[in-house]
This record gives structure tokens, C-alpha cells and sequence, in this order.
């Protein structure tokens, strides 16, 4: 018989996206048991590997910050540190007022720190209103504020619709009007609580990067494409002895005097620990009988959803195309497609592996704007292919396609966010054995996930209810 004294605790980890796993990973390692129970057939969540014209393409998320380390930590630690692979090119441009213009450098999410820079971008009276921020009052931002709202009151609308916009939008698909300057960009919101000028922070904020010396590229992907990620974390869970069941949703969640009781559609699950990595509506559904407070908190996180299109091209016959990892497009020009993509001029691995295609794609929709969602897919190739005649001369037409809706993708971060999850951590933790974590919290990038994933687990292994378990027979 075992000795029930050394007997690891169980936990459940509920959804198996790269958080789940990476919480189910990071349990292992401390000696826990480990199930990790997931509704679809399908692990990863918005990071997914795929195919077109044979040709291996990733359909979700391409990339990860490589200057954060959880994701790329995470990655080596599952075997696929020789496969991490920085951009090929990082010659970025924006679609607006007519041109394709390049990305301007020394930017802080669209600030910049010399006004001299956006002169390809902005107007004359853009421009000379950019230049007013340093004879400005200081501006109030509390305890939060719009990042919209804060920038265009030091340097103006423009910056934000032709500049902040389209990379806000590129991260939460969402308004940045609406977007919290404290969740989403707190180097510019603490900037804004030391500095009068905004261009005076921006420049602070570069000399501090600057002096740390950081070297290596900026943004980081895998070769056969970062969708590969969760299975290489899924491979290493099962060979720690994690179990791992996909098409199990979970239907209820229950505390009981040992621990936790969780309903599936065919079982009743006994766990010492359980780890909600779902999105928050999901997180709310289950956290309404024991935890009512966390689970209306949840209930008020909202989702943007969009669409990404990809074409596959001969490569032949996009001999002329610029060299560029790709375009965004300001929502104040009307365009339909938010961004573009070239996928064989940014990754070296895609060129290579499709070696007579040419891949890019496009994506579509916003938090508000996703009136696209309905469309038929062959529409929403011929509205991607329209834009991108007007704004690269593309007259080609692809040899495959493949159109991907993404229903809420991206949990939004209005002003207020980071006091809403404070609040729900906080009514989440008169719960022993319960954590939460994924994209709704902490960051909607991989490392973000994988951090929030990591702090679950470890808080988790933590409490001194699992410790009073080891001791018992509980979960077992």
C-alpha cells in the first residue's frame, strides 16, 4: 500500500490553452498529480498549427515577446529551444492617408520621443500639435486612464488614430480610447505619473531600455510555427505522468470538506486543487455558486472576436512584392483589414518550408466591429485580396485559402481592469486550493499567459490546505 503520507496532491487544471498546460507543467515539476480536462478537441487554444497548400502555417498567434522570458523559457524547457526563430525581417509599415509609410522608430506603443519622427505619418497640424505637449499643464491620469484619452490630451487625436490605434489594435483588437493605459501599457502610465511632458517620459523610458543593454531580437517564433508550442508542452505534461482529456467540458465545480468535486458530463472528478485557465465567461459559469462575487466580476470581462484570412500564393507571381514583415492599418482610413502579414518574408522557417508559395494574411475585425464574422469565407478573401490591391498593387489571385474565426479571442482591458482583477483574485482566494489565470488577467501575450499560468500553480502548491492533504487521503 502507499503510504498516504507521501501521496501528491491532485489537482485539476480546467482548460488546456497554453496557460492550462503551462500550469499543468509547472504543477509537475513541484510534485503534484495532475489532470488537465479540456472541452474541445483541440489543445492550444488561440495558438493553432495548420496547413495550406501543404505548407505548414500557423493560424493563431505567430509570435511571442522574446525580451519576457516565460514563454521562451518554456518553450526551451519542452524541447524546442534549437527551434526558437526571431523574425527575418522586422520592416513594418502603416496603410494610411493614401501610402504605405514605414513604421517610425523610437516609438512607445506609438509615442514617440521626437516629434520629427511621424512627420511621414501625421499632417502639418498633427505635427506642430505633437510639439505643444511639452507647454502643456500635466495631465491628471489617477488611477487609471484611457491610453486613447491620455495621449491625444498631450499630443493629440492623430498619434492615437494613426499610430496608437493600429498597434493597440494589433495586441487586444480593441479601441484604445477604452483600453487601460495602467494594464496595457503601465512604462507610459508610470511615465505619466513622473513626467509633465509625455515626450520627455517616452525619452526616459528609452534611456532606461537603453541601459540595459538588451540585445536580441524583440519578438520570437518557432519553426513549423508557434501552434506547435501546446503540443510540445501537452508531450512533456503526459511524460511526467500529467493526464490530459480533450472533449471534456466541465459543467460544474463544487467545494467539498476535502477539497473540490468537479462535474464533467459523464463523471465526478476529487481534487485537492483546481486552476480555472478558461476565459472568464466560462470562469464565471463555474465560480457562481462558490464564489458569486469573483464570478459577477467575470461576467462584466468583455471579448473582442476577428477573423484572420490567409492566402497562399505562388511565389512567382508575387516576385515584386517590397520586402516587409507586413502592414497595419489605422481604423480612422476605413479600411476593412486591420493588418497584414507576410508570413514568407517575416519567417525564414515559412519560406523555406513552402518553398514555391508565397504566404501572407490578413486580419479582420475589432471589439465592436465584428460584423465580419458572418461573412462567407470566399467574401472575406475577396475583401482581404481588395485591400491588398489598393495598398501593395496586388493583382494575383491565391492558389489556396484559409479563413480562421477567432470568437472571442481577446479579453478587452478597459480602464479599471487591473482593480478588477485584484478584486477577483482577492474573492478568488477565500477559496483554498482555487486559483485563476490566463489571457483575461495579467496580459493577453504568451509570456503574460505563461507568467499568470506559473503564479497559479505555485500559489496552488502553496496553500496549506494541499499541505494538510499530502497528509490525508483526499483527491485520491
Amino acid at each position: 500500500m502507499d503510504n498516504a503520507a507521501t501521496r501528491a496532491p491532485h489537482i485539476v487544471v480546467v482548460g488546456g490553452g497554453i496557460s492550462g498546460l503551462a500550469a499543468a507543467h509547472r504543477l509537475l515539476g513541484a510534485g503534484a498529480r495532475v489532470t488537465v480536462l479540456e472541452g474541445s478537441a483541440v489543445l492550444g487554444g488561440k495558438l493553432l498549427a495548420g496547413r495550406i497548400a501543404g505548407a505548414p502555417v500557423d493560424l493563431g498567434a505567430e509570435s511571442m515577446l522574446a525580451r519576457r522570458p516565460e514563454g521562451v523559457d518554456l518553450a526551451r524547457a519542452v524541447g524546442l529551444g534549437d527551434r526558437l526563430q526571431a523574425p527575418a525581417t522586422a520592416a513594418a509599415s502603416i496603410w494610411t492617408r493614401g501610402a504605405l509609410r514605414p513604421m517610425p522608430k523610437g516609438h512607445v506603443m506609438g509615442v514617440p520621443a521626437q516629434p520629427g519622427t511621424l512627420h511621414d505619418i501625421l499632417s502639418a497640424e498633427g505635427l506642430a500639435r505633437v510639439e505643444q505637449d511639452r507647454e502643456l499643464a500635466p495631465t491628471e491620469v489617477g488611477e487609471d486612464i484611457g491610453v486613447g484619452e491620455f495621449v491625444a490630451k498631450r499630443v493629440g487625436r492623430e498619434v492615437v488614430d494613426r499610430l496608437v490605434e493600429p498597434l493597440l489594435g494589433g495586441v487586444y483588437a480593441g479601441d484604445a480610447y477604452k483600453i487601460s493605459l495602467r494594464a496595457a501599457v503601465p512604462q507610459l502610465f508610470e511615465a505619466a505619473r513622473t513626467h509633465d511632458s509625455l515626450l520627455d517620459g517616452v525619452q526616459d523610458i528609452q534611456a532606461k531600455a537603453a541601459a540595459k543593454q538588451q540585445t536580441g531580437p524583440v519578438f520570437a517564433g518557432l519553426d513549423g510555427g508557434l501552434g506547435t508550442l501546446p503540443g510540445a508542452v501537452a508531450d512533456a505534461v503526459r511524460a511526467q505522468g500529467g493526464e490530459i482529456r480533450t472533449e471534456t467540458p466541465v459543467l460544474g465545480l463544487t467545494r467539498t470538506a476535502d477539497g473540490w468535486q468537479i462535474r464533467t458530463d459523464t463523471e465526478l472528478i476529487e481534487a485537492d486543487g483546481v486552476i480555472l485557465s478558461t476565459p472568464a465567461w466560462s470562469a464565471s459559469a463555474l465560480l457562481a455558486a462558490e464564489s458569486p462575487v469573483a464570478a459577477a466580476e467575470l461576467s462584466e470581462v468583455e471579448y473582442a472576436s476577428m477573423v484572420l484570412v490567409t492566402l497562399a500564393f505562388r511565389r512567382a507571381d508575387l516576385a515584386g512584392l517590397e520586402e516587409r514583415s507586413g502592414f497595419l492599418v489605422p481604423p480612422v482610413d476605413g479600411r476593412t483589414i486591420k493588418a497584414s502579414t507576410f508570413s514568407s518574408y517575416k519567417w525564414q522557417w515559412v519560406k523555406e518550408r513552402g518553398s514555391d508559395l508565397f504566404v501572407l494574411r490578413t486580419s479582420i475585425g475589432r471589439y465592436g466591429e465584428e460584423q465580419h464574422l458572418d461573412w462567407d469565407d470566399p467574401d472575406l478573401v475577396d475583401v482581404s485580396l481588395g485591400d491588398l490591391g489598393e495598398a501593395v498593387g496586388l493583382s494575383a489571385r491565391p492558389v489556396a485559402t484559409e479563413v480562421t474565426r477567432w470568437i472571442g479571442g481577446l479579453p478587452q482591458y478597459p480602464v479599471g481592469h487591473l482593480a478588477k482583477v485584484a478584486r477577483i483574485r482577492a474573492e478568488v482566494a477565500k477559496l483554498p486550493g482555487l486559483r485563476v489565470c490566463g489571457a483575461a488577467y495579467d496580459g493577453v501575450g504568451i509570456p503574460a499567459c505563461v507568467a499568470s499560468a506559473q503564479r497559479a500553480a505555485d500559489e496552488i502548491i502553496a496553500t496549506s490546505t494541499l499541505a494538510q492533504n499530502t497528509q490525508s487521503d483526499a483527491g485520491q
